[in-house]
């Protein structure tokens, strides 16, 4: 990371990546795969993300890379190696220029809504970020090219630019089919915050799709309108220190956390 002048303004982002990567973690949104990044805020064409390691083992500063937004290439030529999919987050930066912020997550509890046809939306008032409509899905099959693999990851510029325009319109979340999904905002604090609750609000709704099946109740389960997911969102904003305070002392206490700045 020499190529960034390591200000105290850049160490606090470089502490809370290393922090957030924790927390994602530590709530199950991450295991040994999935990553977190932010854009450094004196260059827009440069975004920071950890080397190819399990985001619970990212630690110091030396885990940490800095890469080109036009090309998704190190900074520096002796940096260690990334993850194949860096390019959800190059593409995503290079189209939206408000994104500060992207977290990438396999979690479980979503990848039945990437497969089902049953959308998820809004059922939790913590959730207003995911919107009243259902979340679109990205498909990797309906954007291959010749020399794109066929193993629904995003590694190439094809493929991240595809990502990307799902998340026009003021869109906060993706789903990929089979895979998992993604999520952007504009500071780390507040795209980990949207990543763990995604998760809880894909459990939340199966959960209440499966008192539905069991008990015959029929209907549907009852989503946010619109407007409830604004004001809701807006509500969310306002708190995001709560939660994420709290977390960071969970993961302060918890063995399996190391920071080292």
């Amino acid at each position: 990371m020499a190529a960034l002048p390591h200000t105290d303004d850049l160490r606090k982002l470089f502490s809370k990546l290393i922090d957030g990567s924790h927390i994602l973690h530590f709530h199950q949104v991450v295991d040994a795969y999935g990553h977190l990044s932010f854009r450094y805020p004196l260059d827009p064409d440069i975004f920071v993300m950890s080397r190819n390691v399990a985001p619970a083992q990212v630690s110091e500063i030396r885990d940490l890379v800095a890469y080109r937004v036009g090309d998704a290439e190190p900074l520096e030529a002796e940096s260690p190696p990334g993850f194949a999919e860096r390019r959800i987050h190059s593409e995503v930066y290079k189209r939206h220029p408000q994104v500060n912020a992207v977290v990438h997550s396999h979690s479980e509890a979503v990848v039945p809504y990437t497969i089902s046809g049953v959308p998820l939306r809004a059922v939790s008032h913590m959730c207003g970020f995911l919107g009243a409509n259902g979340l679109p899905v990205f498909d990797t099959a309906d954007h291959m090219e010749n020399s794109d693999v066929d193993d629904l990851l995003v590694r190439s510029e094809n493929m991240g630019a595809h990502l990307a325009k799902h998340f026009d319109d003021g869109n906060n979340v993706t789903l990929m089919r089979g895979h998992g999904f993604t999520v952007v905002a504009s500071s780390i604090e507040l795209a980990v915050m949207r990543a763990v609750y995604t998760q809880k609000n894909a459990s939340i709704q199966t959960t209440a799709l499966m008192l539905q099946g069991v008990t015959g109740v029929t209907g549907g389960v009852k989503s946010l309108s619109q407007d409830e997911c604004m004001a809701s969102d807006k509500t969310t904003q306002w708190s995001l220190m709560r939660p994420w305070n709290l977390w960071v002392q969970e993961i302060e206490c918890n063995k399996v956390y190391t920071k080292i700045l």
